[in-house]
Protein backbone atom coordinates (compact mmCIF):
# COMPACT_ATOMS: atom_id res chain seq x y z
CA UNK A 1 0.00 0.00 0.00
CA UNK A 2 1.44 3.43 -0.89
CA UNK A 3 2.35 5.35 2.24
CA UNK A 4 0.23 8.33 1.07
CA UNK A 5 -2.90 6.16 1.14
CA UNK A 6 -1.85 4.58 4.44
CA UNK A 7 -1.40 7.97 6.11
CA UNK A 8 -4.68 9.34 4.66
CA UNK A 9 -6.63 6.39 6.08
CA UNK A 10 -4.80 6.66 9.40
CA UNK A 11 -5.59 10.35 9.71
CA UNK A 12 -9.28 9.67 8.99
CA UNK A 13 -9.45 6.95 11.69
CA UNK A 14 -7.14 8.65 14.19
CA UNK A 15 -8.55 8.97 17.69
CA UNK A 16 -6.25 11.92 18.27
CA UNK A 17 -8.16 13.99 15.75
CA UNK A 18 -9.73 16.96 17.41
CA UNK A 19 -13.49 16.90 17.87
CA UNK A 20 -13.95 19.94 15.60
CA UNK A 21 -12.05 18.28 12.73
CA UNK A 22 -14.07 15.09 13.19
CA UNK A 23 -17.31 17.07 13.22
CA UNK A 24 -16.45 18.99 10.05
CA UNK A 25 -15.57 15.71 8.30
CA UNK A 26 -18.97 14.24 9.23
CA UNK A 27 -20.72 17.44 8.11
CA UNK A 28 -18.83 17.35 4.81
CA UNK A 29 -19.87 13.74 4.16
CA UNK A 30 -23.52 14.45 5.03
CA UNK A 31 -23.56 17.65 2.98
CA UNK A 32 -22.21 15.93 -0.10
CA UNK A 33 -24.60 13.00 0.43
CA UNK A 34 -27.62 15.30 0.62
CA UNK A 35 -26.43 17.23 -2.44
CA UNK A 36 -25.87 14.08 -4.51
CA UNK A 37 -29.20 12.63 -3.38
CA UNK A 38 -30.99 15.87 -4.26
CA UNK A 39 -29.31 15.96 -7.67
CA UNK A 40 -30.35 12.37 -8.44
CA UNK A 41 -33.95 13.07 -7.36
CA UNK A 42 -34.10 16.35 -9.33
CA UNK A 43 -32.81 14.70 -12.51
CA UNK A 44 -35.20 11.77 -12.01
CA UNK A 45 -38.13 14.18 -11.68
CA UNK A 46 -37.05 16.11 -14.78
CA UNK A 47 -36.76 12.83 -16.73
CA UNK A 48 -40.12 11.65 -15.41
CA UNK A 49 -41.94 14.83 -16.36
CA UNK A 50 -40.38 14.88 -19.83
CA UNK A 51 -41.04 11.19 -20.50
CA UNK A 52 -44.59 11.35 -19.16
CA UNK A 53 -45.44 14.37 -21.31
CA UNK A 54 -43.88 12.79 -24.39
CA UNK A 55 -45.70 9.49 -23.86
CA UNK A 56 -49.06 11.15 -23.30
CA UNK A 57 -48.64 13.51 -26.26
CA UNK A 58 -47.68 10.69 -28.62
CA UNK A 59 -50.56 8.50 -27.45
CA UNK A 60 -52.98 10.91 -29.07
CA UNK A 61 -51.03 12.44 -31.93
CA UNK A 62 -48.95 11.23 -34.84
CA UNK A 63 -45.20 10.94 -34.94
CA UNK A 64 -45.28 12.68 -38.34
CA UNK A 65 -48.15 14.64 -39.91
CA UNK A 66 -48.41 14.98 -43.68
CA UNK A 67 -50.64 17.63 -45.30
CA UNK A 68 -51.01 19.64 -48.45
CA UNK A 69 -48.86 22.75 -48.59
CA UNK A 70 -51.86 24.84 -49.70
CA UNK A 71 -54.03 23.60 -46.83
CA UNK A 72 -56.60 21.90 -49.07
CA UNK A 73 -58.18 18.55 -48.08
CA UNK A 74 -56.55 15.28 -49.15
CA UNK A 75 -59.15 13.63 -51.35
CA UNK A 76 -56.73 10.82 -52.26
CA UNK A 77 -55.66 10.15 -48.66
CA UNK A 78 -56.04 6.35 -48.97
CA UNK A 79 -53.56 6.19 -51.85
CA UNK A 80 -51.15 8.56 -50.10
CA UNK A 81 -51.35 6.55 -46.87
CA UNK A 82 -50.53 3.36 -48.78
CA UNK A 83 -47.46 4.98 -50.36
CA UNK A 84 -46.24 6.40 -47.07
CA UNK A 85 -46.71 3.08 -45.26
CA UNK A 86 -44.11 1.49 -47.59
CA UNK A 87 -41.33 3.81 -46.36
CA UNK A 88 -38.86 2.01 -44.05
CA UNK A 89 -39.50 2.83 -40.40
CA UNK A 90 -43.21 3.59 -40.87
CA UNK A 91 -45.56 1.26 -38.99
CA UNK A 92 -48.86 2.81 -40.09
CA UNK A 93 -50.35 5.73 -41.99
CA UNK A 94 -53.99 6.80 -42.04
CA UNK A 95 -56.12 9.81 -42.84
CA UNK A 96 -57.53 12.02 -40.12
CA UNK A 97 -59.03 15.44 -39.48
CA UNK A 98 -59.15 17.87 -36.56
CA UNK A 99 -62.16 20.15 -36.31
CA UNK A 100 -63.35 22.48 -33.58
CA UNK A 101 -66.85 21.93 -32.24
CA UNK A 102 -69.20 22.53 -29.34
CA UNK A 103 -70.86 19.55 -27.64
CA UNK A 104 -74.05 20.07 -25.63
CA UNK A 105 -74.70 17.67 -22.76
CA UNK A 106 -77.32 17.52 -20.00
CA UNK A 107 -75.09 19.42 -17.55
CA UNK A 108 -73.13 21.83 -19.72
CA UNK A 109 -71.87 22.71 -23.16
CA UNK A 110 -68.14 22.51 -23.81
CA UNK A 111 -65.60 23.23 -26.50
CA UNK A 112 -64.32 20.05 -28.16
CA UNK A 113 -62.05 18.84 -30.93
CA UNK A 114 -63.46 16.29 -33.38
CA UNK A 115 -60.63 13.81 -33.95
CA UNK A 116 -61.54 11.75 -36.99
CA UNK A 117 -60.33 8.15 -37.28
CA UNK A 118 -60.13 6.14 -40.48
CA UNK A 119 -61.90 2.96 -39.37
CA UNK A 120 -60.22 1.08 -42.25
CA UNK A 121 -56.91 1.50 -40.40
CA UNK A 122 -56.52 -1.31 -37.88
CA UNK A 123 -53.69 0.52 -36.10
CA UNK A 124 -55.75 3.70 -35.64
CA UNK A 125 -58.71 1.77 -34.24
CA UNK A 126 -56.37 -0.19 -31.95
CA UNK A 127 -55.09 3.06 -30.45
CA UNK A 128 -58.67 4.13 -29.68
CA UNK A 129 -59.54 0.75 -28.15
CA UNK A 130 -56.39 0.85 -25.99
CA UNK A 131 -57.54 4.15 -24.49
CA UNK A 132 -61.09 3.01 -23.68
CA UNK A 133 -62.14 2.86 -20.04
CA UNK A 134 -65.76 2.08 -20.93
CA UNK A 135 -67.68 1.30 -24.07
CA UNK A 136 -68.06 -1.05 -27.01
CA UNK A 137 -65.25 -3.32 -28.18
CA UNK A 138 -65.58 -1.82 -31.68
CA UNK A 139 -66.73 1.70 -30.79
CA UNK A 140 -66.50 3.44 -34.15
CA UNK A 141 -66.92 0.45 -36.43
CA UNK A 142 -70.63 0.85 -36.91
CA UNK A 143 -73.30 3.45 -36.34
CA UNK A 144 -75.49 0.66 -34.99
CA UNK A 145 -73.02 -0.29 -32.22
CA UNK A 146 -74.97 -1.38 -29.15
CA UNK A 147 -74.24 0.32 -25.85
CA UNK A 148 -75.85 0.27 -22.41
CA UNK A 149 -78.83 2.61 -22.10
CA UNK A 150 -77.96 5.92 -20.50
CA UNK A 151 -80.27 8.35 -18.70
CA UNK A 152 -80.40 10.65 -21.73
CA UNK A 153 -80.78 8.00 -24.43
CA UNK A 154 -83.09 8.85 -27.35
CA UNK A 155 -84.39 6.63 -30.11
CA UNK A 156 -81.60 5.10 -32.12
CA UNK A 157 -83.23 6.07 -35.38
CA UNK A 158 -82.53 9.75 -34.73
CA UNK A 159 -78.81 9.21 -34.11
CA UNK A 160 -76.37 8.75 -36.96
CA UNK A 161 -72.92 9.25 -35.50
CA UNK A 162 -71.27 7.11 -32.76
CA UNK A 163 -68.54 8.95 -30.87
CA UNK A 164 -65.98 8.29 -28.12
CA UNK A 165 -65.55 11.08 -25.58
CA UNK A 166 -62.54 11.99 -23.50
CA UNK A 167 -63.13 11.07 -19.86
CA UNK A 168 -62.91 14.62 -18.51
CA UNK A 169 -65.12 15.98 -21.32
CA UNK A 170 -67.79 13.36 -20.51
CA UNK A 171 -67.64 14.31 -16.82
CA UNK A 172 -67.97 18.04 -17.50
CA UNK A 173 -70.93 17.65 -19.87
CA UNK A 174 -72.65 14.93 -17.82
CA UNK A 175 -72.70 12.42 -20.68
CA UNK A 176 -72.63 8.64 -20.16
CA UNK A 177 -72.61 5.57 -22.38
CA UNK A 178 -75.69 5.48 -24.58
CA UNK A 179 -76.49 9.17 -24.10
CA UNK A 180 -77.35 11.40 -27.02
CA UNK A 181 -75.81 14.85 -27.41
CA UNK A 182 -75.79 17.67 -29.91
CA UNK A 183 -72.60 18.69 -31.68
CA UNK A 184 -72.16 21.95 -33.56
CA UNK A 185 -69.12 21.82 -35.81
CA UNK A 186 -67.12 24.94 -36.56
CA UNK A 187 -67.15 23.86 -40.20
CA UNK A 188 -70.81 22.79 -40.24
CA UNK A 189 -73.37 24.01 -42.72
CA UNK A 190 -75.31 27.21 -42.02
CA UNK A 191 -79.04 27.71 -41.67
CA UNK A 192 -80.62 31.12 -42.12
CA UNK A 193 -83.18 32.15 -39.47
CA UNK A 194 -85.24 35.27 -38.97
CA UNK A 195 -84.67 37.24 -35.76
CA UNK A 196 -85.92 40.56 -34.42
CA UNK A 197 -82.82 42.25 -35.81
CA UNK A 198 -83.11 40.60 -39.22
CA UNK A 199 -81.68 37.48 -40.85
CA UNK A 200 -79.02 35.47 -38.98
CA UNK A 201 -77.13 32.29 -39.77
CA UNK A 202 -76.49 29.47 -37.31
CA UNK A 203 -74.59 26.21 -37.58
CA UNK A 204 -76.70 23.10 -37.96
CA UNK A 205 -76.41 20.83 -34.89
CA UNK A 206 -75.91 17.08 -35.32
CA UNK A 207 -76.99 14.32 -32.97
CA UNK A 208 -74.33 11.89 -31.78
CA UNK A 209 -74.44 8.88 -29.49
CA UNK A 210 -71.77 8.16 -26.89
CA UNK A 211 -70.45 4.64 -27.47
CA UNK A 212 -67.21 4.92 -25.51
CA UNK A 213 -65.25 6.85 -22.87
CA UNK A 214 -61.47 7.17 -23.38
CA UNK A 215 -58.63 8.15 -21.09
CA UNK A 216 -55.43 9.29 -22.77
CA UNK A 217 -53.79 10.62 -19.61
CA UNK A 218 -53.16 14.14 -20.94
CA UNK A 219 -55.65 16.68 -19.65
CA UNK A 220 -55.87 18.62 -22.93
CA UNK A 221 -56.95 15.47 -24.75
CA UNK A 222 -59.25 14.04 -22.08
CA UNK A 223 -61.06 17.37 -21.67
CA UNK A 224 -61.61 18.21 -25.36
CA UNK A 225 -61.24 15.27 -27.71
CA UNK A 226 -64.11 13.44 -29.38
CA UNK A 227 -63.20 10.42 -31.48
CA UNK A 228 -65.42 9.94 -34.51
CA UNK A 229 -65.07 7.98 -37.74
CA UNK A 230 -63.70 9.87 -40.73
CA UNK A 231 -66.90 9.41 -42.73
CA UNK A 232 -69.02 10.68 -39.83
CA UNK A 233 -66.71 13.66 -39.33
CA UNK A 234 -67.16 14.83 -42.92
CA UNK A 235 -70.95 14.54 -42.58
CA UNK A 236 -71.00 16.41 -39.27
CA UNK A 237 -68.84 19.17 -40.76
CA UNK A 238 -70.81 19.16 -43.99
CA UNK A 239 -67.66 18.93 -46.11
CA UNK A 240 -66.79 16.64 -48.97
CA UNK A 241 -65.05 13.30 -48.48
CA UNK A 242 -61.39 13.53 -47.64
CA UNK A 243 -58.88 14.03 -44.84
CA UNK A 244 -56.90 17.07 -43.81
CA UNK A 245 -53.88 15.18 -42.47
CA UNK A 246 -52.12 11.85 -42.95
CA UNK A 247 -51.21 10.56 -39.50
CA UNK A 248 -47.94 8.56 -39.61
CA UNK A 249 -46.71 6.29 -36.79
CA UNK A 250 -43.07 5.16 -36.59
CA UNK A 251 -41.21 2.22 -35.12
CA UNK A 252 -38.63 4.63 -33.65
CA UNK A 253 -39.94 8.04 -32.60
CA UNK A 254 -36.43 9.52 -32.81
CA UNK A 255 -36.30 8.60 -36.51
CA UNK A 256 -38.97 11.19 -37.28
CA UNK A 257 -36.65 13.68 -39.02
CA UNK A 258 -35.35 11.12 -41.51
CA UNK A 259 -38.79 9.67 -42.26
CA UNK A 260 -40.31 13.13 -42.67
CA UNK A 261 -37.56 14.01 -45.16
CA UNK A 262 -38.17 10.84 -47.17
CA UNK A 263 -41.91 11.47 -47.23
CA UNK A 264 -41.47 15.02 -48.45
CA UNK A 265 -38.96 14.05 -51.13
CA UNK A 266 -41.21 11.16 -52.26
CA UNK A 267 -44.44 13.14 -52.46
CA UNK A 268 -43.03 16.39 -53.83
CA UNK A 269 -43.38 20.05 -52.93
CA UNK A 270 -47.18 19.89 -52.99
CA UNK A 271 -47.03 18.35 -49.53
CA UNK A 272 -45.44 19.38 -46.26
CA UNK A 273 -44.62 17.48 -43.08
CA UNK A 274 -44.28 18.26 -39.39
CA UNK A 275 -42.86 15.78 -36.89
CA UNK A 276 -43.66 15.50 -33.19
CA UNK A 277 -40.37 17.11 -32.11
CA UNK A 278 -40.96 20.17 -34.27
CA UNK A 279 -44.60 20.47 -33.19
CA UNK A 280 -43.65 20.36 -29.50
CA UNK A 281 -40.28 22.12 -29.70
CA UNK A 282 -41.10 24.97 -27.24
CA UNK A 283 -42.29 22.51 -24.58
CA UNK A 284 -39.30 20.17 -24.74
CA UNK A 285 -36.86 23.10 -25.01
CA UNK A 286 -38.32 24.53 -21.79
CA UNK A 287 -38.00 21.14 -20.08
CA UNK A 288 -34.37 20.83 -21.20
CA UNK A 289 -33.58 24.32 -19.87
CA UNK A 290 -35.24 23.46 -16.55
CA UNK A 291 -33.13 20.31 -16.30
CA UNK A 292 -29.88 22.22 -16.95
CA UNK A 293 -30.74 24.91 -14.42
CA UNK A 294 -31.60 22.29 -11.81
CA UNK A 295 -28.26 20.57 -12.40
CA UNK A 296 -26.40 23.88 -12.05
CA UNK A 297 -28.17 24.98 -8.85
CA UNK A 298 -27.74 21.66 -7.06
CA UNK A 299 -24.10 21.46 -8.20
CA UNK A 300 -23.60 24.76 -6.36
CA UNK A 301 -25.10 23.14 -3.25
CA UNK A 302 -22.63 20.28 -3.56
CA UNK A 303 -19.80 22.78 -4.01
CA UNK A 304 -20.79 24.55 -0.79
CA UNK A 305 -20.85 21.19 0.99
CA UNK A 306 -17.44 20.37 -0.46
CA UNK A 307 -15.99 23.50 1.16
CA UNK A 308 -16.39 21.65 4.46
CA UNK A 309 -13.68 19.32 3.18
CA UNK A 310 -11.38 22.35 2.88
CA UNK A 311 -12.12 23.28 6.49
CA UNK A 312 -11.53 19.70 7.64
CA UNK A 313 -8.19 19.40 5.89
CA UNK A 314 -6.99 22.81 7.10
CA UNK A 315 -7.68 21.67 10.65
CA UNK A 316 -5.80 18.42 9.96
CA UNK A 317 -2.81 20.36 8.55
CA UNK A 318 -2.70 22.51 11.67
CA UNK A 319 -3.02 19.48 13.94
CA UNK A 320 -0.53 17.34 12.05
CA UNK A 321 2.10 20.01 11.47
CA UNK A 322 4.72 18.09 13.43
CA UNK A 323 3.99 14.88 11.49
CA UNK A 324 4.34 16.75 8.22
CA UNK A 325 7.65 18.20 9.36
CA UNK A 326 8.95 14.74 10.25
CA UNK A 327 7.83 13.34 6.88
CA UNK A 328 9.59 16.15 5.03
CA UNK A 329 12.75 15.67 7.15
CA UNK A 330 12.73 11.95 6.30
CA UNK A 331 12.70 12.76 2.59
CA UNK A 332 9.00 12.91 1.67
CA UNK A 333 8.46 15.16 -1.34
CA UNK A 334 5.97 17.98 -1.57
CA UNK A 335 4.00 15.90 -4.07
CA UNK A 336 3.70 13.03 -1.59
CA UNK A 337 2.50 15.35 1.16
CA UNK A 338 -0.05 16.87 -1.20
CA UNK A 339 -1.14 13.38 -2.16
CA UNK A 340 -1.88 12.45 1.46
CA UNK A 341 -4.36 15.28 1.91
CA UNK A 342 -5.88 15.00 -1.56
CA UNK A 343 -6.50 11.30 -0.96
CA UNK A 344 -8.11 12.10 2.39
CA UNK A 345 -10.41 14.63 0.72
CA UNK A 346 -11.20 12.20 -2.10
CA UNK A 347 -12.15 9.53 0.46
CA UNK A 348 -14.51 11.95 2.22
CA UNK A 349 -16.04 12.92 -1.14
CA UNK A 350 -16.41 9.29 -2.20
CA UNK A 351 -18.13 8.35 1.06
CA UNK A 352 -20.52 11.26 0.65
CA UNK A 353 -21.19 10.38 -3.01
CA UNK A 354 -21.94 6.71 -2.21
CA UNK A 355 -24.23 7.66 0.65
CA UNK A 356 -25.92 10.20 -1.63
CA UNK A 357 -26.47 7.59 -4.35
CA UNK A 358 -28.16 5.33 -1.81
CA UNK A 359 -30.27 8.21 -0.52
CA UNK A 360 -31.31 9.34 -4.02
CA UNK A 361 -32.16 5.88 -5.37
CA UNK A 362 -34.18 4.94 -2.28
CA UNK A 363 -36.08 8.24 -2.49
CA UNK A 364 -36.91 7.57 -6.16
CA UNK A 365 -38.17 4.06 -5.38
CA UNK A 366 -40.36 5.31 -2.53
CA UNK A 367 -41.59 8.23 -4.65
CA UNK A 368 -42.69 5.91 -7.47
CA UNK A 369 -44.30 3.43 -5.11
CA UNK A 370 -46.44 6.00 -3.29
CA UNK A 371 -46.73 8.60 -6.10
CA UNK A 372 -45.39 11.35 -3.87
CA UNK A 373 -45.41 14.06 -6.55
CA UNK A 374 -49.03 14.77 -7.51
CA UNK A 375 -50.01 17.67 -9.75
CA UNK A 376 -53.28 19.40 -10.67
CA UNK A 377 -53.98 17.92 -14.11
CA UNK A 378 -55.75 21.04 -15.39
CA UNK A 379 -52.56 23.07 -14.82
CA UNK A 380 -49.75 20.62 -15.64
CA UNK A 381 -51.70 18.27 -17.98
CA UNK A 382 -50.59 15.18 -16.05
CA UNK A 383 -51.77 14.02 -12.62
CA UNK A 384 -48.44 12.83 -11.19
CA UNK A 385 -44.74 12.79 -12.03
CA UNK A 386 -42.77 9.52 -11.88
CA UNK A 387 -39.14 9.38 -10.74
CA UNK A 388 -37.29 8.08 -13.82
CA UNK A 389 -33.77 7.63 -12.50
CA UNK A 390 -31.18 6.71 -15.12
CA UNK A 391 -27.78 5.13 -14.55
CA UNK A 392 -25.97 7.92 -16.40
CA UNK A 393 -27.57 10.54 -14.14
CA UNK A 394 -26.50 8.64 -11.03
CA UNK A 395 -22.94 8.42 -12.36
CA UNK A 396 -23.02 12.11 -13.31
CA UNK A 397 -24.13 13.14 -9.81
CA UNK A 398 -21.41 11.03 -8.16
CA UNK A 399 -18.76 12.32 -10.58
CA UNK A 400 -19.73 15.95 -9.95
CA UNK A 401 -19.45 15.40 -6.19
CA UNK A 402 -16.09 13.64 -6.51
CA UNK A 403 -14.57 16.32 -8.75
CA UNK A 404 -15.77 19.13 -6.49
CA UNK A 405 -14.33 17.28 -3.50
CA UNK A 406 -10.95 17.07 -5.23
CA UNK A 407 -11.07 20.78 -6.02
CA UNK A 408 -11.77 21.51 -2.36
CA UNK A 409 -8.56 19.70 -1.34
CA UNK A 410 -6.22 21.83 -3.46
CA UNK A 411 -5.65 24.71 -1.04
CA UNK A 412 -5.04 22.68 2.16
CA UNK A 413 -2.87 20.21 0.22
CA UNK A 414 -0.73 23.06 -1.10
CA UNK A 415 -0.53 24.50 2.40
CA UNK A 416 0.71 21.15 3.72
CA UNK A 417 3.25 20.83 0.91
CA UNK A 418 4.70 24.27 1.75
CA UNK A 419 5.38 23.37 5.37
CA UNK A 420 9.07 23.84 6.26
CA UNK A 421 10.24 20.88 8.35
CA UNK A 422 12.83 22.90 10.38
CA UNK A 423 10.25 25.46 11.51
CA UNK A 424 7.69 22.80 12.40
CA UNK A 425 10.14 20.72 14.41
CA UNK A 426 11.48 23.86 16.17
CA UNK A 427 7.93 25.04 17.06
CA UNK A 428 7.06 21.54 18.29
CA UNK A 429 9.98 21.66 20.71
Amino acid sequence: MPFELFLALRYLRSRRKRRLARLTAVVAILGIAIGVGALIVALALANGFRDEMREKILRGTAHVNVMRADGQPLTDYSELATRIAKIPGVTSASGTTYDGAVIIGPQAAAYAVLRAIDIKSIEALTDVKRSLVAGAADPLGSAEAQTPAGPNRKSASSVNYPVVLGEELARRTGLHLGDVAEIISASGSLTSIKTLSGQSAIRNPRLVRVVGIARLGLYEYDSTWIYVSLDSATQIAGTGPGASVISVQLADIYDAKRVAGEIKSGLGNEYTTIDWQEANRPLFAALALERRMGLFVIALIILIAAFNITTTLILVVVERGRDIGILRAMGATSTSVMGVFMIEGAIIGSLGAMLGILLGVVTCVIGNRYRLVSLPADVYSISHVPFNSQARDVVLAALVAFLLSLIATIYPALAAARVRPVEMLRDAN
